[in-house]
């Protein structure tokens, strides 16, 4: 049964109707949305299709890029670093400490974002160096270098705190490098969730292939 149907945060509903003619002879395409239609949240070109379908093919386009948030507090960001996560084919989010976190900023793209969760700093670690995953610490701390004129490595994992504290102290030691985002007003540091898709869109400025794009 298909169950991520429904209007935008803004209440409108998108998306078409049933399919129009004969149906395709595709198996990635679902039966039950081409008889009633595909209000998802999802491009064009994936519209009708079976969710494990859009994954697979996702999956053959994901970038090299991993991005991973401490959850020590319910950090209610993290629904929105999954979202942008899932605009840009992130490879994989990782969310630290608590497994549980609010989902509704996601808007339903956690069932085509690949997830994983490790109970501390040390976990994630261990990960990211198995998979040869520079750790890249994203945190205004002393020292930090300027994220708009540093390289990023392409094989990289972006490390973000929770809003208010930031990243904890086991975190900003674990990272390779540090960066932080250039600041001019009278804030201390920018919103978790801002701050993760101006970081993931600078990977993309540096490393990935327009021509892919939607």
């Amino acid at each position: 049964m298909i169950t991520d149907i429904g209007p935008t945060e803004w209440g409108e509903t998108v998306g078409v109707g049933p399919w129009r003619g004969p149906w395709p002879d595709d198996p990635r395409y679902d039966p039950e949305l081409l008889r009633d239609g595909d209000r998802r949240n999802v491009v064009d070109a994936y519209r009708y299709w079976r969710r494990d379908a859009i994954v697979a093919d996702l999956d053959t386009r994901r970038h090299p890029l991993h991005v991973a948030i401490e959850n020590f507090g319910h950090d209610h960001n993290i629904g929105t670093v999954v979202r942008t996560a899932n605009a840009f084919a992130v490879a994989e989010v990782h969310i630290v400490g608590r497994r549980r976190w609010n989902r509704r900023g996601a808007m339903v793209t956690d069932r085509y974002q690949h997830l994983r969760h490790h109970d501390d700093i040390a976990q994630l670690l261990e990960h990211a160096a198995a998979g040869n995953l520079t750790v890249v610490a994203v945190d205004n701390s002393p020292g930090a270098m300027p994220l708009e004129t540093t390289p990023l490595p392409r094989d990289c994992l972006l490390l973000f705190g929770q809003e208010g504290p930031g990243l904890t102290a086991q975190a900003r030691k674990g990272a390779t490098m540090t960066v932080s985002i250039a600041q001019f007003g009278s804030t201390r540091s920018i919103n978790a969730g801002v701050a993760a898709g101006i970081a993931m869109h600078t990977w993309i400025r540096q490393h990935a292939d327009l021509a892919g794009a939607w």
